[in-house]
Order: structure tokens, then sequence, then C-alpha cells
């Protein structure tokens, strides 16, 4: 009988470890940041006509949004060209980053009620769609078959995205 509980206990514990080493993989952070920017869209779509409820949820969702195109752009999108040797849709997810950040600038400029804000926060919510959609079915599975270190790079862009918060947190 010890033996059974010993043996439970010791794949509990490597069960507990897979599980946060995951945590820090850099596919499964990027993942999060993509669920957490959809919930706040999808918040935002209820928020009826509650201006505060509106700005503050654009700003989070700007901010969000930002760090993680910084994450991407600084650290994965390189190792994944370097680990690729498709490059189209690391190209693609570049402009789609162009395009979510013109819309990001536009928006931290208004408030809700001017003219096209809930417009622009609708379209970039359907940017964001496609360009996780991408990302998720087709970029990651390549990525992953290319043998990537992706607990190594999690750790780096985990890193890197607590400073951006910070340093965002201080400018707000």
């Amino acid at each position: 009988m010890a033996t059974t509980r010993g043996n439970a206990s010791n794949s509990s514990n490597r069960a507990k470890a897979d599980s946060r080493a995951k945590t820090d993989d850099a596919i499964t952070l990027l993942t999060a940041d993509h669920d957490k920017v959809k919930k706040l869209f999808k918040s935002f779509e209820s928020s009826g006509a509650n201006a505060d409820k509106k700005q503050a949820l654009v700003a989070e969702i700007c901010t969000e949004l930002t760090v993680h195109a910084t994450i991407e752009e600084e650290i994965f999108y390189p190792a994944a060209r370097e680990a690729l040797e498709e490059q189209d849709l690391l190209d693609e997810a570049e402009v789609e980053h162009a395009s979510a950040k013109e819309l990001i600038a536009q928006l931290e400029d208004m408030k809700p009620g001017d003219e096209l804000y809930d417009a622009k926060v609708t379209v970039l919510g359907e940017y964001i769609d496609h360009h996780v959609k991408e990302e998720q079915e087709e970029m990651f599975p390549k990525i992953k078959k290319a043998k990537l270190d992706l607990n190594a790079l999690g750790a780096q862009m985990k890193a890197r995205k607590e400073e951006l918060m910070a340093e965002m947190s201080e400018v707000a």
C-alpha cells in the first residue's frame, strides 16, 4: 500500500511540475493574453452606454495589446523567424500588428461618445480575432514542431511583459 501512495504522490508532483512549466511556455503565455483580451472585448460589447466603463475597458484593451505586440515583435517573432522556413505568416502578423497599432493610437486619443469610437473598438476586436485565429491555428503548431525552447522563450517574454506593464502603469 505504501508503494501505491508513493507512486500516486510522485505522479501528482510530476503533474504539478509539468503544469508549472507549461505556464511559462511562450505559447501558453501568448494564448493566455489572447483569452484575456477576448474577454475584455466581450465586456466592452456588453457595457451598454456606460461611458466610464467603456473608457476603462478600452484603456485596458489598448495596454494589453500594446504589451502583447511588443513581446511578440521583440522576442517571439524573431525566434520564430529563425526557426521557420516559411515567413509568410510572420510577415502577415507584422502587418496585422501595424493595423492594430494604428487603431490603438486613434482610440487612445478618443473617448466614448466620439464619432466612430465604438466602431473602431469593434473593428480592432475583429482584427484581433483574425490575428489570434491565425496564430493559434497556423503559427503556433508550426512553432511547436520547430523544436524551439518554448520554456526559455516564455521566461524571457514573461520578464519583458512585467517590465512593460510596470512602465505602462507609471505612465497612466
